[in-house]
């Protein structure tokens, strides 16, 4: 409630309570009207004050006074922007009609567009085509920074660039190996060919030529989409002059000056250098490695982040040698065991873990030269003080990604930060400053994953421009880090559930599986793994689901909407399965952990 002001007379007291506030509700705590208007309110994310007349000692008075002010006896009496709306079923009928927001977003001020997004990536894009679809006057700046070896991109963001697109293209990779080491003992001249193609130049090239084509078709597309929704496009660096001002420069230093209502913030992150002689001179991250214009050859992965396995899991499949180093834990944030799991199955296929060791510093002993990698002396200390050094062709940073929220002036308007630079908001993706919002990896402690930036992307413009309540679920979403044995997951990890429910809230269940087309090569039958994390006060609701195993990708998109809706254990048990598929083994879990037992499997 307002502060409740005693100057003057009852009616310059309501005049000043209207006059002071963008949306004021004069109400009474009995009204069940009111209530609902309030509810509604909340829902839409809307700030308002509320003074409760019958709270106060002169609120008969400021009723009657309402009464000669605005013409209605009754509560709940509402004025937006100092203009009466009128009672409940008024700002019902307003927000039925899609007049309230606008009534309450408008401010008096004209501005170049109704939303500007900074950030031209897959959330950005996406707030900004559903923005304009709904009659909104929309623009975009993007402006890629080029990398400290200068590799730059078009429209579109990391994902489509330098990211998911990129490691999902050459996933075949990883693929095609297993079935040619599943198939080996058939033809091993094919496994020779094949190997070879896979990591020479001519491959390489090949494969860089065939992926970029595609990805500048996609860049093009985007360009064209936004064209057909009347969205301004600018290739230029944007920064802050005031909460509703922009100053951008475009590559010829072209400098304009744009205005908005509202701005929604999507300008993603990069990867994080570490602070060691040669990083930079010598090293690459992710946003370089698919322009090389050579085969990487003897290859360093820095790092145990989704992006290092990931890739180091497509290196090693197309014949290169990968070393990963690793200062502490594999996948931080996701469920340890399931972690372990793919370390220990890359660990298998050959690929060298260095842990637990950071790099010191890199020397150059070769340079790059006509089409060959150079060659660099790799320093390193593992945790005991033991020193570490071995030569590479290429060094390749994944320690983690910094917000790129530096430099555009979120600091001059206000916008309040982590430590680490991310954007704080609330529940609704809306920051501190009322008309700045934001989506996408910038977030603090929200997924940094492509969809979950779309999907959000989607709904607040929905929200600011629609009768749009709904929120973005950050819970229950699934993902699926690309190792060559795919791991997917849905909810909570296991330390997380314990850590929120209580060890003894939760039931997990359990089963090792082997895929059909692993056992007639006789295949480890102890790689794949499911894991379902169940909630038992709630009828064993499913809180986490884990999978190690081939296509686990596809698994868990198909079960992510049953966990979603809520789904027990129950549920999954009446769930007929389709055989032989992996799959299957979530309908038939029946080991606990707590009760212990055999999760050996032998085939089908």
């Amino acid at each position: 409630m307002p502060p409740v002001t005693q100057n003057g007379s009852p009616k310059a007291q309501v005049e000043d309570y209207i006059s002071k506030n963008k949306v004021m509700m004069f109400s009474k705590t009995t009204c069940p009207f009111c209530t609902k208007i309030k509810d509604l309110f909340k829902n839409l994310n809307v700030e308002f004050q509320v003074l409760e007349l019958d709270q106060i000692s002169n609120g008969a008075d400021l009723q009657n006074a309402l009464l000669e002010v605005s013409g209605q006896k009754t509560v709940p009496n509402i004025y937006i922007n100092s203009k009466h709306l009128g009672g409940c079923d008024d700002t019902l009928k307003a927000q039925a009609e899609n007049r309230l927001l606008p009534m309450i977003n408008d401010d008096g001020e004209n501005y170049d567009y109704d939303l500007i997004v900074i950030g031209g990536g897959s959330g950005g894009l996406a707030a900004s085509k559903e923005a304009a679809s709904l009659g909104r006057k929309v623009a975009v700046f993007d402006f890629v920074q080029p990398s400290p070896t200068g590799t730059t991109w078009g429209l579109g963001g990391t994902c489509v660039n330098v990211g998911c697109i990129m490691i999902e293209t050459n996933a075949p990779s990883c693929i095609i190996s297993s079935y040619i080491v599943i198939w080996g003992a058939i033809n091993i001249v094919f496994i020779k060919i094949f190997t070879y193609l896979q990591g020479s130049i001519v491959g390489i090239k090949l494969r860089i030529c065939f992926i970029q084509d595609h990805i500048g078709s996609l860049n093009w597309g985007y360009r064209v989409q936004l064209r057909e929704k009347k969205v301004d496009y600018h290739n230029a660096y944007a920064q802050f002059v005031d909460k509703h001002t922009i100053k951008a420069v475009n590559k010829k230093g072209k400098e304009i000056i744009k205005t908005a209502r509202h701005f929604i913030l999507a300008m993603g992150e990069r990867p994080r250098y570490p602070d060691i002689p040669g990083a930079k001179e010598f090293g690459i991250t992710s946003d370089d490695l698919f322009s090389l214009p050579y085969c990487p050859g003897k290859t360093l992965m820095v790092g145990a982040s989704y992006v290092s396995l990931e890739c180091g899991g497509f290196l090693k499949a197309i014949g290169m040698d990968v070393t990963v180093m690793v200062r502490s834990i594999l996948l931080r944030g996701f469920d340890q065991q399931m972690a372990d799991k793919i370390g220990d199955y890359m660990g298998l296929h050959g690929i060298d873990f260095v842990r637990p060791c950071v790099p010191t510093k890199i020397e150059k002993l070769q340079d790059r030269q006509d089409g060959k990698p150079g060659l660099y002396k790799v320093y390193g200390k593992y945790n005991d003080g033991t020193e570490y050094s071995d030569e590479f062709n290429t060094v390749i940073f994944a320690i983690g990604r910094d917000p790129c929220t530096q430099n555009i002036g979120l600091d001059k308007v206000g916008v309040q930060m982590s430590k680490n630079g991310f954007v704080i908001s609330n529940d609704a993706d809306q920051t501190n400053i009322s008309n700045i919002y934001a989506i996408g990896d910038i977030l603090e402690g929200k997924p940094e994953l492509t969809p979950v930036a779309i999907h959000s992307g989607r709904l607040l413009a929905r929200r600011l421009y629609e009768n749009g309540t709904l929120l973005t679920d950050y819970i229950n979403v699934c993902t699926t880090v690309f190792t060559p044995l795919e791991y997917g997951c849905c909810g909570y990890s296991e330390e997380d559930a314990i850590q929120k429910f209580g060890e003894d809230k939760i039931e997990v269940y359990h089963s090792n599986f082997w895929p059909l087309e692993w056992t007639v090569a006789k295949r480890e039958n102890d790689a794949c793994y499911a894991k379902l994390i169940c909630l038992i006060p709630e009828k064993e609701k499913v809180i986490g689901f884990h999978v190690v195993g081939p296509n686990a990708g596809e698994i868990t998109q198909g079960f992510g909407t049953a966990i979603k809706l809520g789904a027990t254990k129950t549920d999954f048990d009446n769930t007929i399965g389709i055989h032989p598929t992996c799959a299957e083994t979530f309908t038939t879990l029946d080991v606990t952990k707590r009760g212990g037992g055999s999760i050996d499997t032998a085939g089908c």
